[in-house]
């Protein structure tokens, strides 16, 4: 499948081109984690070369005023202009479904490394997501897991190790991942979805819901071929 993304070079002709970070933020007590979110966003706009001002970012941020937890979005253009919006947090599950998408992803697409605008797949995928579904996960053409629509990976093996996919399957370093990571609570390794089906448990993580268990639906159309 031909990859929905641009070469970086025709970031010019994109004037509605962002990078995003989104992130909770609870009166009283900010932004958990919110030093890896600003290292990410620095990292990406190098990569773009996009006008990077932490001190713009950091007085955009004190803007936000709440009486309960927000869901933030905050996004930067190419000349550095910072703009937040935010929503209710999203109530938190005790569990999601998930299935395998029949897209497969190009692993060496460099716009899978990076949390941008330009994110048509996963949005169209988490807008036509089935009835019972919670998220989707996709998989890149070497047939490695990569990661979901708005969510990384962990699995607990059977001797209890916590895996990740790496970067090189294709996926976005998330924010959450990278504080475990950091922690080393989990580790990065190559995973298939026959890794899924022997695994002892699994989670899908994202900065703003931390982690949810994951349960890969009984009804996924590709089950019995992976399992």
């Amino acid at each position: 499948m031909e990859s929905p993304f641009c070469p970086v070079g025709t970031l010019k002709d994109d004037a509605d081109f962002r990078l995003i970070e989104t992130f909770g933020f609870v009166p009283g007590r900010g932004v958990a984690r919110w030093e890896l979110h600003l290292a990410r966003l620095a990292s990406s706009a190098a990569h773009f070369g996009i006008v990077f001002d932490p001190m713009a970012i950091h007085r955009a941020l004190e803007g936000v005023r709440a009486e309960g937890p927000l869901r933030c979005r905050l996004t930067l253009d190419a000349e550095g202009g910072v703009q937040i919006s935010t929503a209710p947090m999203p109530q938190q599950a005790s569990a999601w479904r998930f299935a395998i998408s029949d897209i497969r992803l190009d692993a060496e697409d460099p716009f899978l490394r990076y949390k941008t605008t330009r994110r048509a797949l996963y949005d169209q995928a988490r807008a036509t997501l089935p009835a019972g579904i919670d998220e989707m996960l996709f998989l890149n053409t070497r047939g490695e897991l990569c990661e979901g629509t708005i969510t990384n990976l962990v699995i607990t093996t059977d001797d209890h190790q916590q895996l990740t996919p790496p970067l090189t399957s294709g996926c976005l370093p998330g924010v959450y991942r990278q504080s475990l990571l950091n922690a080393g609570q989990i580790s990065q390794a190559v995973l298939t979805p026959k890794d899924l089906a022997k695994a002892r448990s699994i989670s899908l993580v994202n900065s703003l819901r931390g982690e949810i268990r994951a349960i890969w639906a009984p009804d996924c159309e590709e089950f019995a071929s992976f399992a």
